[in-house]
């Protein structure tokens, strides 16, 4: 797909990966709407956006309600005609002890990182059936392939979010819409990096990636935009981790 003039919603777009996916598909050419539950942070993305001399708008939503998701969709179409690309990035999480997990917490997670996928993809594939197809990328977690303590929310909702993705790209192949999902390792985000962890945790962190560091949020991004170009590419997961799941 050549992106130059291709419409694209990235959610979670505020900060961290979606902010730089959003950065990097301007990059291409493609007009880009900033989606997030974080109004003050997704309008200052898109008024950057802006600045650089990108098409861009900011779109709040709830990614875990579907109305709002339904919502994003309807404004993108009305703001741009169509839409040629979802990444549904938008993701949180709850690191507990399973034990103490309250049901609420564990819901919040499936809420944002499952249930946002389906929300997602399902009111962009109907805009994307009308004009002969498109693309998609889900945002999964090296969580959702390997285990790691307290984080059974987490692997819960990414480890659904890689078998729709394969799921989706089997039952949209035919009508030129293509599914694919990233799955990156610990990166610099607010959620991770040194400011945010204890020292001693951040190393940890580190240590876990044989790269030797964290990702970056534009190396998530680069992996986002290969999955949107390339025309042969579907129901497939990129590992963006640093080694991490090669051990």
């Amino acid at each position: 797909m050549e992106l130059a003039g291709k419409v694209a919603v990235v959610t979670g777009a505020a900060s961290g990966i979606g902010l730089a996916t959003a950065q990097a598909l301007t990059a291409k050419g493609a007009k880009v709407v900033v989606a997030d539950i974080n109004t003050e942070g997704g309008k200052a993305a898109a008024k950057e956006l802006q600045d650089a001399g990108a098409e861009a708008v900011f779109i709040e939503v709830d990614a875990s309600q579907e109305e709002s998701v339904a919502n994003l969709i309807a404004e993108t179409v009305k703001a741009f005609g169509q839409i040629d690309i979802m990444v549904n990035n938008a993701g949180i999480r709850a690191l507990s002890e399973t034990h103490l997990l309250s049901y609420e917490d564990y819901r919040k997670v499936i809420a944002v990182n499952q249930d946002g996928v389906f929300f997602g993809s399902k009111h962009a594939i109907r805009e994307m059936l009308k004009t002969g197809g498109g693309a998609i990328v889900n945002t999964a977690s090296i969580l959702g392939s390997v285990g790691e303590a307290r984080a059974f929310a987490v692997s819960a909702s990414k480890g659904a979010v890689k078998l729709m993705t394969k799921s989706l790209a089997l039952q949209y192949a035919d009508k030129n819409i293509r599914v694919n999902a990233v799955s990156p390792g610990y990166i610099e985000t607010a959620m991770s990096n040194r400011t945010t962890l204890s020292p001693e945790a951040y190393e940890r962190s580190v240590a876990k990636h044989p790269i030797g560091r964290l990702g970056r949020p534009e190396e998530v991004a680069h992996a986002i935009i290969f999955l949107c170009e390339n025309d042969f590419v579907t129901g497939a997961t990129i590992m963006v981790d640093g080694g991490y799941t090669a051990q």
